[in-house]
This record gives structure tokens, sequence and C-alpha cells, in this order.
């Protein structure tokens, strides 16, 4: 009997089944710190680098100051941009959020028109200003010597338009927007186009984001990340960790800098 169980714990480690084999999530897939600098910098622009709390109170507003339903209106306005990528279908991001939004209202007994719910999200989100630490933190950056390129899924003439607004325009070298494509992030695709159309690999590639989904989507297609943990924001544990995690972006730039 004694011989019998030695043999099937030497089993089992082998295979893996036993626990000390086995890594907890978190930690397995935890890597060495970079020392060396990515080639180009890739910003997420909504939220990462722009403050979302008038959107946010414009989109409330539009659910009956239903402050409660907001999660639940970016989660079906991700889910829906997703549904529409895996099933080769494209329209604006604004406009998949005004559609998610009819979604929840629905759900709630809110009465909303696709008008009221569009002209709820897309006014605001044009004018949102940037977090305080963000246009002294990418100038710090250019300065360094980064190319500094922003990357969203937001439309070509959204992110312009933002940009001019929240006096983001002079720091970027390129501002890439996934309508020229035609799926979303985090498809694993949106992230090898990006790396093709900037001419370089993607482990040259570091992507600057307040979102889960999108830093676990870089990471996945092989770039490098730079986590800002936002009010509210989460790393996804199944997904490998990025190799910078602080909680504004003067922070993430303080570790870019000091890359050699």
């Amino acid at each position: 009997m004694k011989n019998n169980r030695r043999d099937f714990i030497k089993k089992s480690t082998i295979l893996g089944v036993a626990g000390a084999t086995i890594p907890a999530i978190g930690f397995a897939n935890k890597k060495e710190p970079k020392t060396d600098r990515p080639k180009v910098l890739f910003f997420d622009v909504n939220e990462t680098l722009l403050d979302l709390t008038a959107m946010k109170d414009s989109v409330a507003k539009a659910l009956n100051g239903r402050n409660d339903l907001l999660p639940l209106w970016f989660t079906t306005m991700l889910q829906y941009s997703l549904v529409s990528t895996v099933a080769n279908q494209y329209n604006d991001f604004a406009i998949i959020g005004a559609a998610a939004l009819q979604m929840v209202a629905a759900n709630n007994g809110i009465k909303l028109s696709h008008e009221e719910a569009k002209k709820s999200i897309v006014d605001p989100i044009r004018s949102l200003p940037a977090h305080p630490e963000v246009a002294s933190s990418l100038q710090r950056l250019k300065d360094a010597g980064y190319t500094l390129v922003s990357f969203t899924n937001s439309s070509n003439k959204g992110v312009e338009t933002q940009f001019k607004n929240a006096g983001l325009t002079k720091y970027f070298h390129q501002r890439l927007s996934i309508e020229d494509m035609g799926k979303f992030k985090p498809h694993v695709d949106t992230y090898n186009w990006a790396a093709r159309k900037m001419n370089i690999k993607p482990e040259e590639c570091l992507l600057v984001a307040a979102h889960g989904w999108d830093i676990s989507g870089a990471l996945w297609a092989g770039w490098r990340g730079a986590f800002i943990s936002r009010s509210g924001a989460q790393q996804y544990p199944l997904s490998p960790t990025p190799e910078i995690n602080e909680q504004n972006l003067k922070l993430v730039a303080d570790r870019l800098i000091s890359l050699t």
C-alpha cells in the first residue's frame, strides 16, 4: 500500500497534478522586468488619457440618474463591439455605445430613442479633458526620445476632435484608429495591424492603457504593457502580468524614462 501511494505521488508530480507543481493564478505569468526601451509607445485614449467623468454624467442622466447602471452600459458596449468583430461587422464605437445604452435602458424600464442615446455619448465624449498629469507626462516621454502613438477603438474623426479639444495633438507622432481595419481591440489582429503600421515587431511595442482587457489583448499579441490602475480598473488575473503597473501616467512615465 505504501509503495502504491509513493508511485501515485511520483506520477502526479510528473504530470503536474501535485499541488506543489501547479503555479498559482497571478504568479504563473510573471516575467523578469525588462530594462530595455520599447521602440514605440502606444496609448489607449478614453480613460487612459481622457477623463470620462463628463460622459458618465451624461449617460447616467439619460438613464434617469441611475449611476449604478454605468458599469453595465460599458460592459454591454464592449460586449457588442466584440460581437460585431467576430461576426465581421463594423459600426462606429459611439454608435455601438448608443445601441448598448438603449438596451440597458429598455431592460430597466427607461424609454430612450437612438438619437437621445447617441447625443448623450457623442457630444460629451468629444470634449473630454485630459487627466491632470497627462500633458506633462506625454511631454516628458517625448523629450526622452520616445515615439508616441495613440491607438483607440474610437473613430479617426472622433479622436482627432478629442485631441484637439483636450490639447493633446502635439504630443503624438501618429494616431491609429481601428476604424481603418474594421475590428475592435482586444482582437489580436488589431495589435498585429498597429505593429505593422509602425513597421516594428510586436515585442518592440508597448501599450499604455487603463483597461485590463486592452492590456491582456496586447500581451497575448506579444506586446509589452503598462497598466494604469485608475479608479475601478482591474487587470485580468488569467492574462500575463504587464511589466509596469502604476496609478497614473506620471508614475508610468517615470518608469519608462528610467529604461535604457
